[in-house]
């Protein structure tokens, strides 16, 4: 279990994550119009849940996460966007 400063806590597999801000400039510097911008794939992990009694959890809050283009239930808390999504839906920690 762990101890978050968001007011919401995840169940059993669950993870909260905290999307990575969409590109706006490509390397060459041609500017990406909001409308263009593709979702985030990569994220930092805010809050875990206990795991499952024989599968415990294996992120902690703070790792950088790359997870599926259609992974998760978008979720806004006080202003900010969130992805509550199951571990498994996590593709790898960088």
């Amino acid at each position: 279990m762990s101890k978050n400063k968001l007011k919401i806590t995840p169940l059993a597999d669950r993870v909260v994550v905290e999307a990575a801000v969409a590109e706006s400039k490509t390397a060459s510097g041609i500017i990406i119009p909001d409308t263009a911008k593709e979702k985030p794939s990569k994220g930092t992990v805010v809050a875990v849940g206990s795991g499952k009694k024989d599968e415990p959890i294996t992120v902690k809050i703070g790792d950088t996460v790359l997870y599926g283009k259609y992974a998760g239930t978008e979720i806004q808390l006080d202003g900010k966007d969130y992805l509550i999504m199951r571990e498994s839906d996590i593709l790898a920690i960088i």
